[in-house]
Parts: C-alpha cells; structure tokens; sequence
C-alpha cells in the first residue's frame, strides 16, 4: 500500500450496576512509550506468546502510532483503506491518522501482562490527537491479544477496548477539525490484499463518517458484541476467527442482566467445548 506525503495547509463479563466501567486496562500491563510521533511505528516488539493468526503463527509485531498492529512489516500509512485490500496482516482497533506531537495529546504504549488471568500484549492510544498535531478532540482506545493456549496451541483472543472516541480523521485525509473525509477503519484482516483466501472483518460502521465515534450509529464506546459496552472479542481458534455476533446496544435498566447472562454463556460454551 502507498503513503502518500502529506501536505501542511472489563475484563469483567457481567455486571449488574447500571452504569458501565469503561473497558480499557491501564493497570496490569508493563508500558512501553512510544515517543510523540506522526505516522511512527515500533520496530518488532514481543507478545510474549505464540499466536496462530489465519495460519501464520507470529511471536512478535509492530505497534503503528495510527491505531493498529501488523506483522510482517511497519505500516505508516494514515489514511486507513478498506481492509480488505490490506497486503499485510492486520488488527486494526481504529486505523486513523493519529498525531501525539500535539500539546495534550497521550503517546501511544505497548506492554505485556496479564488480562482476565491470561498472559496478554497490549497496545494504547490514551486520548490521543489528530493530524497535524490537534488536540481539541481527543479518542482513547485499546487492543488486546490474550494467550489463550490453555484451550489449543496459538489460540488467543483479541479485545478492542474504547473510552470516549471524538476524532475520526486526520487534516491529509481530508477532515475538518478531525470529522469527515476518509474517516477511520476498525476489524482485521490475514493481509491477502483481496486475494485468493482473503479474509477480512470489519467492525459495522467502517469508513462511514459520523459512525464510530461517540453518538454515532455504530459508536465503538456505546456498543459491544460480549455484553460489557465498549468491548469487543474475536476468538482466534485453530488459526480462524469465526464470524462474531452482531454488536450489542448499550442495555437499558431492564435488559442488562440478561444481555450480560447471554455474554457470558458465549463464554462459557467455547471453554466447556
């Protein structure tokens, strides 16, 4: 995929209290800084275990600063093409052009730990900015990728975590004041570039502008597809994601408990299997 040059001009699974805690971990996780950057990357970082991602088995990845993980190689591109046309594998909680060199903005981290028991690797964007260097919307998110060889060699789940998310495009992608243009991407892809094999997923309100972020149709914060808002999980069993649930909307009073009882029953059907 091209870059283009720019121009300047939870872990809980159930709760009964009717408000939700907001998903994202910042406690169990050693923390790696990725130093205030516009379109940086990490070189190859440690998961800290084996995953079979579509086949491939990958022990290490990069962290780009524009809100994904890849595996064969950085990404630096800011404006975020359907995944499907991906050349790399993929796992995007929000491709979008982030900026942290803007007073204000966090700087994305990177770590290992634990999560819900298991040995994980994170990845977080704390209220982080937007190109070039904007700071007066700010979106918080996270991704996980938790062991789970417990239940097969190279399982392992992966969570997408949000706080409030405002922006959902950069100034080179042809936003204004972080909205509109070619606006933000979240889901995964095996990197087959719409080939032979490809198989990609992306969350219901990719590159729809207006969509994910807060009050949005598909608003990443307010929906979920495991019951706990603001969460997403996708199962990587026997090298393959299978199809996940349709999103969830945040659960009135009277619904909670039993949304939550379906979230975790889900749970509980894949353990016992």
């Amino acid at each position: 995929m091209q870059h283009f040059i720019k121009f300047l001009p939870v872990a809980a699974l159930l709760s009964c209290s009717l408000a939700w805690a907001n998903p994202v971990d910042t406690t169990d996780f050693t923390t790696t800084t990725l130093a205030a950057n516009d379109d940086g990357s990490t070189g190859l970082v440690s998961l800290g275990f084996s995953a079979d991602f579509f086949g491939l088995t990958y022990t290490q990845a990069y962290v780009n600063n524009n809100g994904n993980l890849t595996f064969s190689g950085a990404l630096f591109n800011y404006s975020p093409g359907g995944l499907a046309l991906s050349d790399q594998s993929i796992i995007a909680p929000f491709w979008a052009d982030v900026d942290t060199r803007g007073a204000g903005s966090g700087l994305t981290t990177y770590g290992t730990g634990t999560y819900a028991g298991h040995t994980a690797f994170d990845a977080l964007w704390p209220a982080v900015g937007y190109y070039s260097s904007a700071t007066d919307k700010l979106d918080t998110f996270q991704v996980v990728l938790v062991n789970r060889s417990d239940l097969g060699a190279g399982d392992f789940d992966i969570y997408f975590n949000y706080g409030p998310m405002a922006w959902e495009t950069g100034g080179a992608s042809g936003g204004v004041d972080g909205l509109g243009g070619d606006c933000a991407v979240a889901g995964y892809s095996n990197g087959t570039g719409a080939g032979s094999g490809e198989v990609t997923y992306e969350l219901p309100g990719s590159a729809v502008c207006g969509a994910l972020i807060d009050g949005g149709s598909d608003a990443l914060s307010s929906n979920t597809n495991d019951g706990v808002t603001g969460q997403y999980l996708y199962e990587s069993i026997n090298g393959q994601i299978a199809p996940p649930p349709s999103a969830i909307p945040e659960p009135s009073s009277l619904l909670l408990l039993g949304t939550g009882v379906l979230g975790l029953a889900a749970r509980l059907r894949r353990y016992l299997v």
